[in-house]
């Protein structure tokens, strides 16, 4: 004699696409998903020649970012002021672990500025993750260091 119990269809309709996906898994060749980083830096005053380093590709591993970090952080020097902000956009695939923008004085002899001074705000696929401000320097980043 043979018993058989009645499933909900809704049960094993879940239980056919788990078991399906487990088997397929991820398409073959699949690109990773890129999240939109926008990173934008300004100032309380002018200030001339301010540095910002920022993050605009991946590394593929640790390694390859502890052995030459300056390869995937470039640096560019501006002036910043009131309405005056730098932006910048990247893609990244993981930016909880790579989105980064820092900005400073253009040397440790330059007076540091008024409060709030640098000011920097990162965003990740249009929603705000970090802001950080100081009058000699200023960090966003999502990352425990």
């Amino acid at each position: 004699m043979l018993f058989c119990k009645r499933f909900p269809l809704a049960f094993a309709t879940a239980v056919g696409t788990l078991a399906a996906s487990a088997v397929t898994g991820a398409p073959a060749g699949a690109q990773p998903t890129l999240h939109h980083v926008q990173y934008t830096v300004g100032a309380s005053q002018d200030i001339f020649g301010a540095e910002i380093y920022y993050r605009d590709t991946q590394p593929p591993n640790w390694a390859d970012y502890s052995h030459n970090s300056y390869l995937y952080s470039p640096n560019v020097t501006t002036d910043l002021g009131p309405g005056k902000p730098w932006v910048f956009e990247a893609m990244l695939e993981n930016p909880d672990q790579w989105a980064m923008v820092v900005a400073g004085l253009p040397t440790a002899l330059t007076p540091a500025l008024e409060d709030p001074g640098f000011v920097c705000e990162l965003r990740v696929d249009d929603v705000v993750v970090a802001t950080d401000s100081g009058t000699r320097g200023a960090l966003c980043l999502l990352r425990n260091w």
